[in-house]
């Protein structure tokens, strides 16, 4: 399986990586106030930290869910935190004028589930030279994702994740098999990321917007781990009882360190 260079760190390697943060960009202030505390979570950790979040998110259930703060002001943004708080950063993007943009800021360039399967946005991410975290979509299987990131390596870039956040096979629910994993990082040869917030969402669940189960939260994510997962996404918020998009399936931020913790643990013992 490949490996990816980030900053001081390998992605796929013998450390744990963590992509996490909230959901939608809702302010500076949360922002930092995440993005600091995942640190110190994660060094105390020794796990490789990148800080996630979007500046729009543009599949929602409805037009009037919250999406974010825009391109200009989330870059900006992340842009601070990058710089004030020595963190990578990971953030999506819906559009292909959006790719070279984001890439002045963003470490990794990330492809949402539902667009995984769109050309123009897949060619314009990898030809910012950044590593593209390629969301699977719901409707494909793992095997399929091999066409998906040839695109991205035909294109001039063979620095790709792939992160699998289930599979849809009925109603408003998402199934997790973590045959995935394996086939993957062995049989594809690319490093596989575990959503362990988004496996738990219910799409449609509060019929104009998703909820979520975030009690299976940690569950999946150790079971991720100890199926040879090398990076984990998370999202995470001060107080997701209070967040503007997918506050159900989020973990509150003064909590998420015994998940981090168990499944470092894990990690350590699988590798």
């Amino acid at each position: 399986m490949k490996t990816i260079k980030l900053n001081n760190f390998e992605i796929g390697g013998d450390k744990l990586t963590i992509l996490a943060g909230p959901c939608a960009m809702e302010s500076e202030e949360i922002s930092f106030q995440t993005a600091k505390k995942l640190k110190e979570v994660c060094e105390k950790l020794d796990i490789n930290f990148v800080f996630k979040t979007s500046f729009d998110k543009a599949n929602r259930s409805s037009l009037n869910s919250y999406r974010g703060l825009g391109m200009d002001k989330g870059l900006e943004i992340l842009a601070k935190v990058k710089k004030e708080l020595n963190v990578p950063i990971v953030t999506d993007i819906h559009e292909a004028w959006q790719a070279q943009p984001t890439a002045h800021v963003a470490d990794i360039v990330q492809i949402p589930a539902f667009l995984c399967r769109q050309t123009d946005l897949l060619v314009a991410a990898a030809k910012t030279g950044k590593i593209i975290n390629i969301k699977k979509g719901q409707f494909l299987s793992p095997y399929q994702m091999k066409s998906i990131a040839k695109k991205i390596i035909d294109s001039g870039n063979d620095k790709i994740i792939i992160t699998d956040r289930g599979t849809s096979f009925g109603y408003n629910n998402l199934v997790v098999d973590m045959r995935s994993i394996p086939i993957t990082q062995d049989d594809l040869g690319y490093p596989l990321c575990f959503d362990a917030t988004h496996s738990v969402q219910i799409p449609g669940g509060h019929g104009t917007s998703s909820s979520g189960e975030r009690r299976f939260v940690t569950t999946l994510a150790k079971s991720a781990v100890a199926a040879g997962a090398k990076v984990l996404f998370f999202e995470i918020h001060p107080n997701p009882e209070t967040a503007l998009c997918d506050g159900d399936n989020m973990l509150p931020l003064d909590s998420c360190e015994e998940t981090f913790e168990i499944c470092n643990k894990i990690f350590k013992l699988v590798n």
